[in-house]
């Protein structure tokens, strides 16, 4: 069976050669570099086998990018925690939501409201507007990647018709169709001021179980890598919503 090997890092500035990969099976690390082939150098190697390979990499990129400890023990913060990063982060704040739908949406009055009318009431003053107005028009970024099915689900469908109330305090918006996030995680988190991540779980009825807060530098650059990834792809709300609405 083939093994799933996801990309960990690597510090070539052109190629990608050399890098580390890991595998998510077994917790290995797969490492891609220039094969050793001189007799002379394989001689020297000890407890070398035959059907075995040798690679050179740079030592920095064991360093920078191979794993720091064998188990990682998730650091989880509470509700009040993670919201207050809403309220500290310097420059950015931006999200991947992947999931066909969330919990929390379908508890919503405002989801009702959009089951029964198909538009959604929009609160200016609700907490989460207050304080993302606040933040954007002092200069800071707010950012989101939606994956939607094809055609998205009811939830998706309430998202983006609420995401005409997030851009209108600040916050960019945008849609990728999941055949198009195939080389995406399925993971949601936030990511702030490229340096933490909040991992966001959640269980099978999309309630959400907890958040595990992420500052190892290999590991943000690894979602940094996917949030440049997502972007690069997704177009605005409302160019999706016109993409979207002969299929209603």
């Amino acid at each position: 069976m083939a093994r799933q090997l996801r990309f960990t890092g690597t510090d070539s500035k052109v190629d990608g050669c050399p890098a580390l990969h890991t595998d998510e099976g077994t917790g290995e690390i797969v490492v891609q570099g220039t094969p050793v082939t001189d007799p002379r150098d394989l001689a020297q190697l000890k407890h070398f086998g035959p059907d075995e390979a040798a690679v050179v990499v740079p030592r920095e990129l064991l360093v920078n990018w191979g794993p720091k400890e064998m188990e990682r023990v998730p650091e989880l913060v509470d509700r009040d925690s993670f919201r207050r990063l809403f309220e500290t982060f310097e420059h950015t704040a931006w999200r991947l939501e992947t999931r066909r739908g969330y919990a929390s949406d379908r508890q919503d009055p405002d989801y009702q409201a959009f089951l029964t009318t198909g538009s959604s009431p929009f609160d200016p003053e609700e907490p989460w507007f207050v304080n993302i107005r606040r933040q954007t028009q002092a200069g800071k970024k707010v950012g989101r990647v939606r994956i939607a099915d094809n055609p998205p689900t009811t939830e998706q469908l309430f998202l983006l018709d609420y995401a005409r109330h997030n851009a209108a305090v600040g916050e960019d918006i945008r849609y990728l169709w999941r055949q198009d996030a195939a080389q995406l995680p399925a993971e949601d988190f936030w990511i702030f001021d490229s340096r933490l991540v909040a991992r966001l779980r959640f269980d099978a009825a999309d309630n959400l179980l907890d958040i595990e807060l992420i500052t190892e530098p290999a590991e943000v650059m690894r979602y940094s890598i996917v949030r440049d990834a997502a972007m690069h792809g997704a177009v605005p709300y409302d160019q999706f919503a016109a993409q979207v609405a002969p299929t209603e």
